[in-house]
């Protein structure tokens, strides 16, 4: 059995379905291969926000602040039912790292990187003067900085995506597994397996969109290609049933200054993320104990009289980031989301590493473009800044 299409997706996350939605309205056929379920990784182990990532101005990234709060901006717009602006509060204490004039500045460059539209506002609030009803810790608190960014369920936004690519022709082969791909002088010829069938597909470009598998589809295309050096770095993220906080928080954790995000989370509370480097089988990835209690020691510090005493009550789940490899902590590493080609012209393989939820959109653009010159001239369908997504089902796409 053998098919053709333009692009071959390899990943069913949010960076392959968004690619699959480019590709599809601009009009190529499109096939995505996904071996378990949509957002099985990564991207249902997110933090759930879109937002413009405040702490990545203060090193300077203001290229990924902006694309990702122009993001949020289409994504308020396209995704009503499922991207929704919230507050969110900002403590700032007597023995924290930064200074108030440090916040005003990050804060309005935020708004002005926001253009002043929806969700550019933000205020300094008195600590007497915040409606805060979770118990936070006031000892040392000078001030409470209010902003706004928005939230989604990022499963449910993964699946939107795809069921908009599906409308606009893409077809989506799940579960089914990338065997090998060999690289010809008119594109690709891959080998997939679905329910113990081989299907040949032969695409003018594949795009490995596998996130944390993505060096272990690159090993499956022949001639070879250079591997690229990344690390897996792991975030968890905890569920606390028994205690339901009333706001968004976003803290600083007073041990080594990483910002940690308090979030309500349907009854429960949800506390992320970590920064661990991972090594084995991505789909192993969990929890450690050392994670838990770091984040259970955040909780505790800032909301010393209602937060749980241990973790007995606490659920969690953890995902993986993909970054450059490099020294020191991940913490402190870019978040640029790396593209690479088999070749710079025409090239036949494109690989995504990292990316930001929020950027899923402008991501798949950039991977359009930089495989254009290996597709056919098509006639583009829609735009992905104005197409509608609306939620889907959660049996979606069913057998």
């Amino acid at each position: 059995m053998s098919d053709r299409c333009d692009v071959l997706v390899v990943g069913g996350g949010i960076h392959g379905v968004g690619v699959a939605q480019a590709a599809a309205a601009a009009g190529h056929s499109v096939i995505l291969v996904e071996q378990r379920a949509l957002a099985a990784g990564t991207s249902s182990r997110s933090s759930k926000l879109i937002h413009g990532g405040l702490r990545y101005l203060e090193r300077g990234s203001l290229g990924l602040v902006r694309e990702c709060l122009r993001e949020r901006t289409i994504m308020l717009s396209v995704a009503p039912e499922l991207v929704r602006l919230e507050q969110f509060y900002l403590p700032l204490y007597a023995d924290g790292r930064r200074y108030q004039w440090q916040l005003l500045t990050g804060l309005s460059l935020y708004a002005l990187l926001t253009g002043f539209g929806p969700g550019s506002g933000f205020a300094r609030l008195k600590p007497g003067a915040a409606d805060l009803p979770d118990g936070l810790l006031q000892d040392g608190l000078r001030a409470i900085f209010r902003y706004q960014d928005a939230r989604t369920d990022d499963r449910a936004l993964t699946r939107a995506v795809m069921a908009s690519a599906m409308e606009l022709g893409a077809r989506l082969l799940m579960p089914a597994e990338l065997m090998s791909a060999q690289l010809g002088t008119d594109g690709v010829h891959a080998r997939c397996r679905m329910a113990g069938n081989e299907t040949e597909i032969h695409c003018k470009a594949l795009v490995n969109a596998a996130g944390p598998w993505a060096t272990t589809v690159m090993a499956r295309v022949m001639p070879a290609l250079p591997a690229m050096q990344v690390d897996l770095i792991q975030g968890t993220h905890l569920i606390f049933r028994d205690w339901r906080v009333q706001r968004n928080y976003y803290l600083e954790n007073p041990r080594d200054g990483r910002g940690i995000f308090v979030l309500p989370w349907s009854d429960s509370t949800l506390v992320g993320t970590t920064e661990t480097r991972f090594e084995g089988d991505p789909a192993a990835v969990r929890p450690k104990p050392a994670e838990r209690r770091y984040l259970l020691s955040v909780v505790r510090h800032y909301f010393p009289d209602t937060a749980p005493r241990d973790l007995s009550a606490a659920t969690g789940f953890a995902g993986l980031r993909v970054l450059p490899s490099g020294s020191g902590h991940a913490f402190h590493r870019s978040r640029e989301t790396l593209l690479e080609t088999d070749r710079r012209r025409n090239p036949r393989v494109l690989s995504i590493f990292g990316g930001k939820l929020t950027a899923w959109r402008a991501t798949a653009e950039k991977v359009l473009a930089r495989i254009a010159g290996s597709l056919p001239e098509r006639s583009p369908l829609a735009d992905t800044s104005r197409l509608r997504l609306d939620p889907v089902d959660e049996s979606w796409p069913g057998d």
